[in-house]
């Protein structure tokens, strides 16, 4: 009965995807995961939930995350109200951006790739910044949740001169490989298929417009009808804060959003320098992003509120008035807040049910050499899936890969890829994940319609990099 440990994270994903009720099918997953610690008892297993929910803020990288979130709310709202999202609409046309489809996507694809420091950053900038974009030319919101989650960790991965990098290598050293771990690491990019799909996947979209599957019918809703969300959706920000007008005394002025924004992404770097004394590789992602977001409101507040000599030394907004809108709009993001509780939880309790380690144990190390890079894809992508993180996947199955590559004489680089295209696929496509659910959060989308449009997309890169892995399995062996 070991394969009763997979049920939890399966059981919630299946009912998320079937009854479109995420909070619902986030807590049945949990409270069966926490009934099996609990040896088989329900009323146990509902203490062992509540005690696996406090346990989430014992960790300080998820606490950073879920406070992270709500500052994000704030700074939506502040700049909405402040006149910056207009202004920047305005900005844009006048630039031809806003003009043409294209120039939208290319947009917010091009911000995904250029934030490649860290991958909450990512989302979110693209959202804030295009998020205005797509529904003035009545392209759906799920479209946009695709640029986010694509362009986020998939670009992460492929250029690691960032805390995902790090990780990497701090697991490849613990194998012994500390010498050569940059070199390793550098060739294994070339082998993360699925994450070169995914970029250039994107690309061809937003180049050519084309599209199939539920993606197609959500551009067909949005261009017929305007509606840029499906009718009876649950966008993941109140859409009383994602559709905030600023007042008819604010003039709306581009650098509204573009100043928080340069903050936010600058303060990334400071952030990573300090944390990590020095090497942004070593520094702290979660901190960061913390610092970055907090900053970039801080900056806000004193852009929006402070007199402006330029408008005859009268603010914006009055220091009580933007306090009033940061408290309203963190308000709109305690569901996706909860959200992430929830994942998290599960998280632990799949690992504390050990159903990582149970998975590679029943593939075992039997077999050929020139199948085992797709075989880590399809491990590595099922772990990574069910627990909803690729740095989980990355920790349990790099310290099987590594020896695996040397007794079978295959490149360490190309089984590294394999588990690092399987992490990001399994992260990418998850509705547990947290980078697709702030993906959801920054496009202000319904979070199972994103995972439901963007799945598709998935699975045919997915399918391309299995078949990439088969030939390098070949010519590797």
């Amino acid at each position: 009965m070991d394969w009763i440990v997979l049920l939890p994270p399966v059981v919630a994903i299946a009912l998320a995807l079937y009854t479109r009720q995420i909070y619902l099918s986030l807590f049945a997953g949990l409270w069966l995961g926490t009934t099996l610690l609990a040896g088989g008892n329900p009323i146990l297993g509902l203490r062992e939930l509540a005690e696996q929910v406090v346990a989430v803020f014992d960790s300080e990288s998820n606490a950073r995350i879920l406070v992270f979130c709500l500052l994000v709310g704030g700074l939506v709202a502040l700049v909405q109200v402040s006149g910056g999202v207009q202004g920047f609409i305005n900005w844009a046309r006048a630039r031809g951006w806003a003009e043409s489809r294209r120039g939208a996507e290319l947009l917010a694809w091009g911000i995904g790739v250029v934030l490649f420091v860290e991958s909450n950053i990512s989302s979110l900038t693209v959202g804030a910044v295009s998020r205005p974009l797509f529904d003035k030319l009545n392209l759906p919101r799920e479209k946009l949740a695709y640029y986010c989650d694509a362009t986020c960790a998939p670009v992460c991965m492929s250029i690691p001169l960032n805390g995902w990098g790090a990780f990497v290598l701090g697991l490849l050293a613990a194998q012994g490989l500390s010498t050569n771990a940059v070199a390793v690491l550098a060739e294994a990019v070339l082998f993360n298929f699925f994450a070169l799909f995914a970029i250039g996947f994107s690309l061809l979209l937003a180049l050519t417009g084309w599209g199939f599957g539920a993606m197609r019918q959500a551009e067909k809703r949005a261009a017929t009808t305007g509606q840029v969300l499906r009718p009876d959706a649950q966008p993941m920000i109140d859409e009383d804060v994602a559709r905030i007008e600023p007042p008819d005394h604010v003039t709306p002025r581009a650098r509204h959003l573009l100043i928080p924004v340069a903050v936010m992404v600058a303060m990334i770097f400071v952030g990573l320098y300090v944390t990590g004394g020095g090497n942004l590789m070593q520094g702290s992602g979660s901190t960061a992003v913390l610092w970055a977001v907090g900053t970039a409101l801080g900056a806000a507040l004193l852009l929006y509120a402070l007199p402006q000599p330029l408008r005859g030394g009268r603010a914006t907004l009055t220091p009580g008035t933007a306090m009033d809108w940061v408290v309203k709009g963190a308000s709109g993001l305690v569901p996706v807040t909860l959200l992430l509780v929830l994942a998290f939880a599960l998280g632990q309790v799949s690992q504390a049910l050990e159903m990582g380690e149970y998975v590679v144990q029943l593939v075992g190390e039997q077999g050929t050499a020139w199948w085992m890079p797709v075989l880590v894809f399809g491990v590595t992508s099922f772990v990574a899936f069910t627990l909803g993180s690729s740095w989980t996947a990355f920790a349990i199955l790099i310290p099987v890969t590594m020896p695996l590559a040397a007794q079978l004489s295959l490149p360490a680089s190309l089984l590294l890829g394999a588990v690092l295209s399987g992490g990001i696929f399994g992260d990418h496509a998850s509705p547990l994940s947290d980078t697709s659910i702030i993906s959801s959060m920054a496009s202000a989308c319904d979070h199972v319609d994103h995972v439901n449009t963007q799945m598709p997309y998935a699975l045919a890169q997915a399918g391309l990099a299995a078949v990439a892995f088969v030939v390098a399995g070949l010519w590797g062996a």
